[in-house]
């Protein structure tokens, strides 16, 4: 999120490209990758970098600089155009037949743009027309017709200068003869330095490290010592608030406002924080009492009763404790129910046969007297209720029955079923049949971990791609996070907080889990839209206490949908789609990976694309569209004899389409 940091990061990738030529290839293509990002001002810094890296081998990057040129019609951060304008200019030799059109559609937005791009126009236009002047010389003296009479005097002398310079007039300039020398001269390549050179002498991080002088105060680094210090000086005192851990800090918070000395307590208080701080066994202990002795549970609710109508006319304070305490007594109802739960069947149903058969009236009495009694077997909850209070045990009961509806994931309504894909058989042109497997196929990335157990203090998450379209919103993709809890206590509470995305990238969040028990796992859907790039979407995993910082960041083959086409559509769509939109590499494809199945089941697993029927046996075509823009991916593999192969990837989409054939380049050599 902090602008100056990215920008500073960029330019210490630039400046390691710099000064080590072994890793060069590496930033640069790591740079390039970055010109994908939403994030404007990280494209523009990025092309800042990028251009001033071309200068040390222009001619061995001729593709990087037609992918620039195709740039100026989306950025509009003033430097990143000018640098873009500068390189086409300086290199126009390298990309002829776009320049001059780049030169087209600058003329055109001449007057809206800012100064320092308006500078690199005419330059640009001034080297095109001493290089190539049949095409450009019209659009070269339009554009210095628009900067005669520019607002700005810089450009306005600058478009003077140029025109005397290079259209010779009848008096003869001198300069005018030189003038490819003066544009077209072989500029040496720029030394990327960082602004904190020679300051290494001082502390990093101290006031004169980053004002490059000796400020008030500073005190020199030491020398390294000959001998190794006692290490009892790197012994530090603990402070002794740290000492306290959270579960002691916790513990504090739930004791009752009123101690046990005082003798009074506000009317349902000392029962309720006594059961939810005292242990499972007293609290089992306590309700075999209540249970049995029905005489005394009468005489001790009659006196309850007593003191309720006494401490009435109390203040409002004691009655916001009691609630309090209402609230701690229902948590401890929840720890009951599920004690209860992993009791074995047979000993619920002894239980619940012999409660029913003798103590049925001092149950009924004790429920209608107290709201801790423990919920009983799923074969208690049969029986009616017998007074108010148990009823909505019950309640509470059924809807502990019951998941949440985020853990049901939506089914895919477009799945292929059985009886579809044999009728689909008969369509293809082949002799091999279409299997449901590559009409639907998983993802290749699987399971991927989120948040490991011992981060998240018990608390595991994975995440998978599941394919399937998100109902919330077409665009997003689905992504299916799964929950697991390895730890002694529940989860509560397990959402989603706001997150801080990039520009473009959105995320639609599952519903709240409530509680997690321990040794529970479960599952909910979520929607990302990755705005067709394949920048990581970093967020924030809450429960009620703790916030994990976790991202997700998606393969290249799960930012698209399939699409079924015929093969003569194939062809048209792929002859729309040429020279820059089109990415060719060649393989070699190993002896396990040559059948029909096995290569249509590897291209699919790796990119989410529906296979095209073909005539031929050794060509296979896939089809399909990004989620966000809806641009049409095109993928065509032709196989030879001995293994030989050739992929081509045909989309609007040009980062898109380098990353693909690289994927799946790596999913069939394998």
């Amino acid at each position: 999120m902090d602008k100056d940091f990215v920008a500073a990061t960029i330019q210490a990738i630039g400046r390691c490209a710099t000064n080590i030529g072994r890793v060069r290839d590496t930033c640069l293509n790591g740079l390039v990758q970055l010109l994908s990002n939403r994030d404007e001002l990280v494209v523009a810094e990025s092309v800042v970098v990028i251009k001033k890296l071309l200068q040390m081998q222009p001619a061995q990057h001729g593709e990087i600089i037609k992918h620039l040129a195709k740039l100026t019609d989306n950025i509009q951060v003033p430097m990143a155009r000018a640098s873009i304008l500068w390189l086409i200019g300086e290199y126009c030799e390298h990309v002829p037949k776009i320049a001059p059109d780049v030169l087209r559609k600058m003329a055109r937005s001449f007057t809206a743009e800012e100064d320092i791009v308006k500078l690199q126009v005419i330059n640009l236009a001034a080297k095109l027309y001493l290089t190539n002047s049949k095409q450009t010389k019209l659009l070269t003296q339009y554009v210095l017709s628009l900067a005669k009479y520019d607002q700005n005097y810089d450009i306005r002398d600058r478009a003077r200068f140029t025109r005397q310079l290079i259209v010779p007039s009848e008096q003869g300039g001198a300069l005018s003869r030189h003038a490819k020398k003066v544009f077209l001269a072989p500029k040496p390549a720029p030394v990327l330095e960082s602004s904190f050179k020679d300051r290494d002498h001082f502390q990093l991080g101290s006031l004169s490290h980053l004002l490059n002088a000796k400020a008030t105060g500073y005190q020199e680094l030491p020398d390294w010592p000959e001998e190794a210090p006692d290490p009892s000086v790197r012994n530090v005192e603990v402070p002794e608030w740290t000492k306290c851990s959270s579960r002691e800090k916790r513990k504090e918070k739930e004791k009752p406002f009123y101690s046990d000395s005082d003798g009074e307590s506000a009317p349902g208080e000392s029962g309720t924080t006594e059961s939810a701080d005292s242990e499972p066994e007293s609290e089992s202990q306590s309700d075999s009492k209540s249970s049995s002795e029905s005489s005394s549970g009468d005489s001790s609710s009659q006196s309850d009763e007593d003191e309720e109508q006494e401490d009435r006319g109390r203040s409002s304070e004691r009655w916001g404790t009691a609630e309090q305490g209402s609230e701690r007594s229902e948590e401890a109802e929840k720890r009951k129910v599920e004690k209860r739960k992993k009791e074995p069947a047979g000993q619920g149903g002894s239980s619940s046969e012999g409660g029913s058969g003798s103590s049925g009236g001092s149950e009924s009495q004790a429920s209608s007297e107290s709201d801790d009694e423990p919920a009983g077997p799923a074969s208690w909850r049969k029986m009616p209720p017998p007074s108010a209070p148990k009823t909505k045990e019950v309640s509470l009961l059924d809807l502990e029955d019951f998941t949440p509806p985020s853990v049901q994931p939506a089914p895919p309504p477009t799945a292929v079923s059985s009886s579809l894909a044999a009728d689909l058989e008969g369509l293809t042109l082949t002799d091999s049949p279409l299997l449901p497997s590559l009409l639907s196929p998983a993802s290749a990335a699987g399971r991927q971990e989120l948040l490991h157990r011992v981060a998240g203090e018990g608390l595991a998450v994975d995440y998978s791609f599941s394919r399937q379209p998100f109902p919330g919103d077409p665009r997003m993709v689905s992504v299916h996070v799964h929950f697991s809890n390895s730890s002694e206590t529940p989860i509560k509470g397990l959402h989603i907080g706001t997150p801080k995305l990039p520009a473009g990238i959105s995320i639609q969040e599952f519903p709240e889990i409530e509680s997690l028990a321990p040794g529970e796992t479960t599952t909910a859907v979520m929607g990302v839209n990755f705005c067709d790039s394949t920048q990581a979407a970093n967020f924030q995993l809450c429960t009620q206490t703790r916030q994990f910082y976790v991202s997700i960041q998606p393969p290249v083959g799960e930012l698209m949908a399939p699409v079924f086409m015929s093969e003569n559509e194939f062809k048209k769509e792929q002859s729309k789609l040429t020279g820059m939109n089109e990415i060719t590499e060649k393989l070699v494809l190993p002896d396990a990976c040559r059948s029909d199945h096995v290569v249509a089941h590897r291209v699919t697993t790796a990119a989410n694309l529906g296979r095209v029927p073909c005539g031929a046996s050794d060509e296979y075509r896939f089809a399909g569209r990004t989620l966000t823009s809806g641009s049409l991916v095109l993928l065509a593999l032709d196989a030879q004899p001995g293994g030989a192969a050739q992929l081509v990837v045909n989309s609007e989409k040009m980062v898109i389409a380098t990353l693909l054939a690289k994927d799946v380049v790596q999913a069939l050599a394998q």
